[in-house]
């Protein structure tokens, strides 16, 4: 580092002045060094030397991924200090030491993100009451240190696991890209606490970390057993220690309001076990059963780790949109709709069932189609529909209110086929069901073209809504609102009234509609995630797609 030449003779004077005090017996007992006599520019503007950024990269090899960013960084600032003032450490880079801290302390264990050497370094600095000194050799290893922890940091926290990795996960969203560089120089050069406000995660990541805390702090406090009886269930007006138990902790997890001791069902605890159902994603019917003591006895470090595995997930989607769009989170089974960033509405969903899973991807909403014909896919063709017309062609055909069609969409008879020569594979046709009140894809579908074949839509079978768990489908997406979506998909044309979309509904004939701008729809797999209301939420693992993310972070 080059040490203009006031900074020296002002490290003299402190020299000098250190000696007089050791020749007088006296010892000085500040508590904060005396700046007044240094120019901002001695720090401020002070500048690390570019051999000792080129022999800290050298000699640093965990970084290796980053040296030509950080090389790049410092470039643009003319190799100007970002960490450090005229007073030592700026506001800035405690925060980030603090934040870095923290993740620690709630779960995120990753070396990497705090090394033992910038560990004690900053630990010496932020209890010392004298700080840094001028000339102190100290300063531009803890300045490099802090450069390279913060590229590695927003990597790992920011950015999570790599694209390739994401995809053998069966998550084809694609990563978010971050520019290391800018977000670096942004956050430095800001006087707020930049590192929680700017950070780029979606917001829902900044939620889970603070509830991650929360139920971190109640481990430590909270040595509980599980909560055993041999009842099927208790009601409002029951009495047991069971209930008393089930109080205590429903007032830690703050469903309860204040301190109820009492072994009696009470009307309060009858709403309050309703809302942990309504968090866990248990039917809500405001009793203490088997579903509840099991969501109960779950324990904290399980949970723990759940949230951590959303966090991660968390890491690969983009920034929060503030355009229109729909997401549909398939362990919660359903559906949101946001306009202009924030929620408008939401609605259930059914999903597709293991072994059948729905995709997690994100493309464009494109198109509206009324009254759809169903084209019968190859593994639904094979296992189902050529089995029926292999045992009575025209029978099974008029029963399903099916057609076959050739690749001009000319109709074929099914006496002309001989069936035994084809399986789903090889078969040339197209089988289709044709519009109408048994169609499979109900009065209307939605159109995001994508390689999985996948698309929202209506559905005859309207009681499956009304099931707590809904993974029945093949892998599509059946809406229970698919009109309220029509409408506002096409709200913006004053053409598309109520009554025209009734029609087109029921009109019996295909209608495409191209949607006027297009609208990016997220399929998304979050089993731990902070409700509109603020509430921590939890859901089933549907298709194990934690348990593999779980072995991934944390080891089998």
């Amino acid at each position: 580092m080059t040490i203009r030449f006031y900074s020296l003779l002002a490290l003299l004077s402190l020299i000098i002045f250190a000696a007089c005090q050791q020749q007088s017996g006296t010892r000085k007992k500040t508590k904060a060094r005396d700046t007044s006599h240094y120019t901002k520019q001695a720090y401020i503007d002070e500048t690390i030397d570019s051999n000792y950024v080129n022999t800290f990269l050298q000699s640093h090899n965990g970084y290796d991924a980053y040296d030509e960013y950080i090389l790049n960084f410092y470039r643009k600032r003319d190799f100007h200090y970002a960490w450090i003032n005229k007073d030592g450490l700026t506001e800035q880079a405690s925060n980030f030491i603090n934040m870095m801290k923290n993740d620690a302390a709630y779960g995120i264990k990753d070396s990497s993100l705090m090394t033992p050497d910038l560990q004690q370094l900053t630990d010496t600095l932020l209890v010392s009451d004298v700080g840094l000194k001028p000339g102190d050799t100290a300063i531009p290893r803890i300045e490099m240190l802090l450069t390279a922890q913060f590229f590695s940091y927003g990597n790992k926290v920011w950015g999570g696991i790599t694209a390739d990795s994401a995809k053998d996960l069966e998550w084809f969203i694609p990563r978010k890209k971050i520019d290391m560089e800018s977000l670096l120089d942004s956050m430095v050069g800001k006087k707020n606490n930049a590192f929680e406000d700017d950070e780029p995660v979606n917001r829902q990541y900044i939620l889970l970390r603070q509830q991650l805390k929360k139920l971190a702090q109640l481990e430590s406090e909270k040595k509980w057993d599980s909560i055993r009886t041999t009842q099927k269930s208790f009601k409002k007006g029951d009495s047991s220690s069971v209930i008393a138990e089930v109080k205590y902790r429903l007032e830690a997890f703050g469903d309860l309001p204040g301190t109820d001791s009492s072994k009696r069902f009470t009307a309060a605890l009858d709403t309050a076990i309703r809302s942990f159902q309504a968090r866990m994603g248990i039917k809500e019917d405001g009793t203490i059963n088997k579903s509840v003591l099991d969501a109960l006895n779950t324990p904290l470090g399980d949970r723990i780790k759940v949230i951590l595995v959303n966090m991660e997930r968390l890491r690969w989607v983009p920034i929060e949109p503030t355009t229109d769009y729909i997401m549909v989170n398939i362990p919660q089974f359903k559906m949101h709709v946001y306009d202009k960033g924030k929620l408008a509405w939401s609605c259930n969903v059914v999903v597709g069932k293991p072994g059948a899973s729905t995709v997690i991807f994100t493309k464009e909403l494109r198109y509206v189609v009324f009254s759809p014909y169903w084209n019968v896919p190859p593994g639904i063709l094979a296992k189902e529909v050529l089995p029926g017309l292999k045992r009575s062609g025209n029978g099974y055909l008029a029963r399903q209110n099916m057609e076959i069609v050739g690749a001009s969409g000319k109709t074929i008879s099914p006496g002309s086929i001989n069936f035994s020569r084809y399986s789903g594979g090889n078969f040339p046709y197209i089988v289709r069901q044709k519009p109408g009140g048994k169609n499979s894809l109900g009065k209307v579908k939605f159109l995001f073209p994508n390689e999985y074949n996948i698309y929202l839509h209506d559905t005859p079978a309207r009681y499956l809504f009304g099931e707590n768990k809904r993974s029945f489908s093949h892998g599509c997406i059946r809406v229970a609102e698919p009109k309220h979506l029509a409408q506002w998909l096409l709200r913006d044309d004053s053409t598309w009234t109520e009554k025209k979309i009734d029609d087109a509904m029921n009109a019996g004939k295909e209608k495409y509609v191209t949607v006027k701008d297009k609208v990016p729809v997220f399929i998304v797999y979050f089993t731990a995630f902070v409700d509109s209301n603020g509430k921590l939420n939890f859901r089933d693992d549907v298709y194990g797609h934690d348990a593999k993310l779980g072995a991934s972070l944390f080891g089998k």
